[in-house]
């Protein structure tokens, strides 16, 4: 599925393949790359973005528990990004951002991904 034809679908599967960081993106399968809607985590060189929430928790901290509630690491890339096997996720769009889907995602077991890395501590609430 193309990002332009994702962007414009209400609903989507992400199967999970590799994540960067705490919020995303979150490589799907499918194609696109997504982040998490809702929350904020620090940048893997362990600074914030400018103009969102600012997170106690080290960036690590922040992916390796999205990582956890994906199934755990199988592997990690050249790049750094961690290798996934996660079951598909139901995801929804909420916008684009840097050339990644936003999106709503409840994981297989029905838990929201967002509420699932908030109760992680390692990130934070953020309503654009």
């Amino acid at each position: 599925m193309g990002f332009l034809a994702l962007a414009s679908a209400a609903t989507f599967v992400c199967t999970p393949v590799a994540v960067w960081d705490g919020d995303g993106p979150i490589w799907c399968k499918e194609g696109p790359k997504i982040r998490i809607a809702g929350i904020a985590a620090r940048e893997m060189d362990g600074t914030c973005s400018r103009g969102h929430p600012c997170p106690a928790a080290s960036a690590v901290a922040a992916r390796d528990a999205l990582v956890r509630l994906l199934g755990g690491p199988k592997g990690e890339r050249a790049t750094g990004h961690i290798i996934v096997r996660a079951p598909a996720m139901r995801c929804s769009t909420d916008g684009q951002s840097y050339g990644r889907v936003v999106a709503k995602c409840s994981l297989s077991d029905g838990r929201d991904l967002a509420k699932a890395m908030l109760a992680t501590r390692t990130v934070l609430a953020w309503r654009r």
